[in-house]
């Protein structure tokens, strides 16, 4: 092959991932602006004179609380207790055992005096058989369902099925909410009157912080250098990617670890689908289901509630976790490719799914391609380093500005880390995120599309420590 023509086809491709990189750069500029702006109106509210009139039966909705659980022995007890002690009037907490192969079910009989009573359930949502519903001897608003292993979508079908309430909020086993978290996500769809049908909530990772009896006692920061750029990521995708997107009601992702729901919209959309990523497919169906009936109905993102999950310690479960989350997002935008482009489902199907595709999906490729180009042109003279030294210039401000920006926004609005120091630390970390973590997380993603072109499918193990002590 001819050199004159590989040299201009490696420019070309320099040239490309360039334009590329600055395009997302530009688009996350003008997120980052909506969210400054969005989070600093909010922040200037007290902040809990808005939340008191919620504290009336009258004035807000009651609330069914579901928690799907597989083998979250060791968290399960204090997430429970932390649902039981938060502040909101009138809700119901019902725990799904899905067939967990630990002793899941005997710690929450054993620690909250379960019952098994008989109680009929309508399947309007078909699921796996359900062996068994249990109700505490000592709060009489806390059902648990044992059933056969059917997935965590299975798990919320039947607890969907169960519950009594309008709204429903699905929150991960393994997860610990503050106690006013209910009254804050509940506001826009109170105050909306019912335009607003799901809303989701900030999540957090917990570990390195205090927890007793179900409750954040201290807010801290692990040790570990891959949770703490995980805190980074989580700030930096909640702050700055989803507010900006919110705004718009372009948001096609509520977080599987907290999100609340109405009840009637989501049965009458199907229910959750069995897919890897069925938070965000249920997400993109009900925008689908909202513009195909010709409705206003909204969903939107609230920054300031907060739930504390465990995030991964160990790179081999990291990975999976990303590796899964890639194959997720593909499959909601792959079941609900026809909305792609076509202008009946206005800016979703305009913005929100290009966006997805091109940016969030397609977009580790083009990154994994521009670190490639990075390090070839040091071993090989011929290439434009110019071109290079532009790319990695683009991916500092990529990788490593906009999430000291986002750790900025949290010192600055939402104010959760109490220590200097734990700024700093995130600062410190967020410097160093386009030299090794944001390479390891392009390539889990660029796997995941490997694995997606390979059809594998399922969760994978994870392993849980129990952060929740």
């Amino acid at each position: 092959m001819d050199g004159n023509f590989v040299y201009l086809l490696l420019q070309g491709i320099g040239w490309f991932v360039i334009a590329y990189m600055g395009f997302v750069i530009l688009f996350y500029l003008f997120m980052l602006l909506v969210s400054l702006f969005q989070v600093r109106k909010n922040y200037q509210l007290d902040n809990t004179e808005p939340y008191e009139d919620l504290l009336d039966v009258s004035y807000s909705k009651p609330l069914s609380i579901l928690v799907p659980a597989y083998n979250e022995s060791l968290g399960i007890v204090p997430s429970v207790r932390s649902l039981l002690s938060i502040e909101y009037p009138q809700y119901e907490i019902i725990v799904i055992n899905d067939g967990s192969k630990d002793d899941t079910m005997e710690k929450l009989i054993e620690e909250f005096q379960l019952k098994k009573i008989k109680k009929i359930v309508k399947q309007k949502l078909k699921t796996k058989e359900v062996k068994g519903i249990y109700q505490s001897s000592i709060y009489d608003y806390l059902f648990v369902i044992d059933k056969e292993n059917g997935g965590k979508s299975d798990a919320l079908n039947v607890g969907i099925n169960l519950c009594t309430y309008p709204y429903f909020c699905s929150v991960d086993g393994d997860s610990i909410l503050e106690r006013d978290a209910f009254l804050k996500v509940m506001k826009p769809i109170i105050d909306s009157d019912g335009d607003v049908i799901a809303t989701g909530g900030s999540v957090r990772i917990a570990n390195g912080s205090a927890i007793e009896n179900g409750s954040i006692m201290k807010v801290g920061l692990s040790s570990n250098p891959l949770v703490i750029m995980q805190v980074i990521e989580y700030l930096r995708a909640f702050l700055v990617g989803r507010i900006g997107l919110s705004r718009h009601n372009l948001l096609l992702i509520v977080s599987g670890a907290f999100g609340v729901f109405s009840k009637k919209w989501v049965m009458d959309a199907g229910g959750y689908s069995h897919t890897v990523g069925e938070d965000m497919e249920l997400v993109v169906r009900l925008h689908r289901y909202i513009k195909e009936k010709k409705s206003n109905k909204k969903i939107v993102y609230v920054a300031d509630p907060v739930c504390w999950t465990e995030a991964p310690e160990e790179m081999t479960f990291l990975k999976r976790q990303r590796n899964r989350w890639h194959r997720g997002l593909f499959e909601s935008l792959w079941m609900h490719r026809s909305m792609a482009f076509n202008p009946k489902y206005g800016s979703i199907g305009m913005v929100s799914m290009p966006y997805f595709i091109f940016i969030e999906f397609l977009g580790p490729v083009v990154e994994l391609t521009g670190y490639l180009y990075i390090i070839l042109s040091f071993f090989l003279g011929g290439m434009n380093e110019e071109i290079a030294l532009l790319l990695f210039l683009l991916f500092v401000i990529y990788g490593s500005i906009y999430s000291m920006l986002a750790v900025l926004m949290e010192e600055w609005s939402l104010k959760r880390y109490p220590k200097a120091r734990h700024i700093v630390v995130l600062f410190f970390y967020s410097l160093t995120e386009t030299f090794w973590y944001r390479p390891l997380t392009i390539i889990w993603r660029c796997q995941g599309i490997l694995d997606v072109l390979r059809k594998k499918r399922g969760w994978g193990e994870m392993q849980r420590k129990g952060v929740s002590q």
